[in-house]
């Protein structure tokens, strides 16, 4: 069986929705982990998922793995290139597994597929996150 390991761009994901997120950056991305982190736990989502937070959101969440099947990476500097890094070194680790990130940035897209990852629209995401 292949295992899938989900890529979660946090930025492009809370910003998809005018919710007012920009207000509190960090507690938008503690509310996305929150909601990743129960869609792992309740099976609406398979393990393993990792959530990229950069800027401000990461005060949303510590770095490290908060529950089993999620962790949580910070970008020292610009989330694109955190998750092209973590991609290439998922798929470098696992030759039997995939890899799908979570994005709608156009011009990360070119560099995921370039590195071996299939994308998913942030709609594909939060249709199977539970509310908020």
């Amino acid at each position: 069986m292949v295992s899938v390991v989900l890529v979660v761009d946090a930025a492009n994901v809370v910003g998809s929705r005018p919710d007012g997120w920009w207000r509190d950056r960090a507690g938008a991305a503690a509310r996305l982990v929150s909601r990743l982190s129960s869609a792992v736990a309740s099976g609406a989502l398979g393990g393993p998922v990792l959530v990229v937070l950069e800027g401000a959101a990461r005060g949303g969440a510590p770095p490290g793995v908060p529950t089993d099947g999620l962790w949580v990476v910070h970008a020292e500097r610009d989330g694109d290139s955190a998750i092209v890094a973590q991609v290439r070194t998922l798929v470098a680790e696992d030759g039997n597994g995939a890899v799908a990130v979570v994005t709608a940035d156009r011009a990360l897209r070119g560099r995921l597929l370039a590195a071996g990852a299939t994308v998913l629209g942030p709609s594909w995401l939060l249709d199977r996150l539970p509310d908020s």
